[in-house]
């Protein structure tokens, strides 16, 4: 396709050609209006002025007769500018006027009518369009007033060539004007295309202009833009999955595979098989689990659980996990203790919870106190459950007093299965914290990893249900705020 035809293919260019054809046309009535508007009053002032001429004649001829009316009808047609009169007998006979010929018919009928005239003293032999009026006097005479229309039809003219020329400017500026927004439109349109091609073609890093007019176009390209970032990371963290699934599953399905063959080649004792059977079932619990992280995860991510979204208070979350941990905890050696104010969200409850059950359990597992530490502090063994509101926010955060995790490590915690030196010694799948941030994400909100001196404060930050407050308060008004 040439550059013209596509050009006159845009929607911006048809769009040019519609309006042009609406304005032309509103021009074209309104210059119409006009010149109908002009010619309704100059035949308004032709209609006037011959009708006080006819009364003014008719009212001479009655004072002074017919004499005195040939003078006057004489007097009158030798006036510059003259109008046109005519003075007939009763058998037809021009007794006096200016008027030389007119059209056949045009003195026996009363009353109005435009007819084709030549004056008496035209040079040339062309007639002229006249608005007379024929009154019949006493004893049959018959008398014809009447205006040249040249003037009307000049004005008309005028208007009309007015007409003409300004709906040929409209036209070439509103092509002109049409081409420019194409052509203009038209070349983001196929830089965007040339963008679109490159993303096809696999470089999800390709990213669409954007101009500085803020304009519609600039606005779907940063919306595009912002989908294309959103895409990118999802296939990113798809490809990493799919490369973590194959290195850090393979271990344990090796294992499982080994354990499997090593109790097929012993001919042990029954007691042998159902030890091998054992270690095989916690095998695959434990990689049960593992899966089922990565599915809560990818529910998360993509946003399938926003159809689950109720309101309740985060502060029944924190006291719900306490109640079930805190066994776990002490059989851990550690104190489980937790500190709640109404915190109302508009949530997937079950992700949420899950989210601080992996947050309680990274406690656990990491947050025992470095040996230097614990006689320094008595509560470095305690890991503290927070419920609580700051604004439009709900802050539900974990904190232990272990090791914690280095600040230049802390963005690269949150992947999915990574583990960081000091815990590659423990069980775990490192999908604890990116479930925590994933449910964060969905829920418009964030992980936050900070120091607690020592130690770490995992903290899930999300938006606060808007007016929950107050019921909250009502409902919780006489409950003592909970610090175990």
């Amino acid at each position: 396709m040439t550059a013209f035809g596509k050009l006159i293919r845009t929607t911006a260019f048809r769009l040019t050609l519609v309006y042009l054809f609406l304005f032309a046309l509103f021009a074209a009535s309104l210059l119409a209006y006009f010149a109908w508007n002009t010619r309704r009053l100059i035949t308004e002032q032709i209609t006037t002025t011959v009708n006080v001429e006819i009364g003014e004649i008719t009212a001479i001829y009655n004072r002074r007769g017919l004499h005195g009316l040939l003078t006057t009808m004489g007097n009158r047609a030798l006036r510059p500018g003259a109008n046109l009169y005519l003075l007939t007998a009763p058998n037809g006979q021009a007794l006096a006027g200016n008027v030389g010929s007119l059209a056949p018919g045009v003195m026996s009928v009363q009353g109005w009518s435009e007819t084709a005239y030549r004056r008496i003293d035209d040079q040339d032999k062309t007639d002229h369009r006249a608005l007379v009026r024929v009154a019949e006097m006493d004893n049959g005479f018959r008398l014809l007033v009447g205006r040249d229309l040249e003037e009307r039809r000049r004005l008309f003219g005028i208007v009309a060539k007015a007409a003409q020329w300004s709906i040929l400017v409209v036209i070439v500026l509103g092509l002109g004007g049409g081409i420019f927004v194409a052509r203009r439109v038209l070349r983001r349109i196929d830089a965007m295309t040339g963008t679109t091609k490159r993303i096809m073609a696999g470089d999800l890093s390709g990213r669409l202009p954007v101009g500085r007019s803020g304009d519609e176009l600039d606005r779907l390209a940063e919306n595009l833009n912002a989908m294309l970032e959103r895409i990118e990371a999802l296939m990113t963290g798809l490809k990493e999955v799919s490369d973590n699934i194959a290195h850090d599953l393979k271990t344990p399905l090796t294992r499982l595979r080994n354990r499997a063959e090593e109790a097929l080649a012993r001919s042990g004792s029954e007691a042998d098989y159902r030890a091998a059977l054992e270690r095989t079932i916690e095998e695959s619990d434990g990689l049960i689990r593992t899966f089922n992280a990565l599915l809560m995860i990818a529910r998360a991510e993509s946003g399938q659980a926003r159809g689950n979204m109720d309101d309740f208070d985060g502060a029944d979350v924190a006291n719900g996990i306490h109640e079930l941990y805190e066994p776990l905890a002490e059989d851990d050696g550690m104190t489980l203790q937790v500190k709640t104010a109404p915190a109302p969200i508009h949530g997937n409850r079950e992700l949420i919870s899950q989210a601080v059950a992996n947050l309680v359990e990274n406690a656990i597992k990491y947050g025992k106190p470095d040996a230097g530490v614990e006689p320094m502090k008595a509560d470095a063994r305690e890991i503290l459950i927070e419920a609580r509101r700051e604004g439009d926010q709900v802050l539900l955060s974990v904190t232990d007093h272990g090791p914690g995790i280095p600040e230049g490590d802390r963005k690269h915690a949150v992947e999915r299965f990574v583990r960081l030196e000091a815990s590659r010694t423990l069980p775990g799948s490192g999908l604890g914290l990116s479930l925590a941030s994933a449910v964060a994400t969905l829920h418009g909100g964030e992980l936050r990893l900070a120091d607690a001196h020592p130690g770490l404060v995992a903290t899930l930050v999300l938006p606060a249900r808007a007016g929950g407050s107050d019921r909250l308060a009502a409902q919780t008004q006489d409950v003592p705020q909970k610090a175990a």
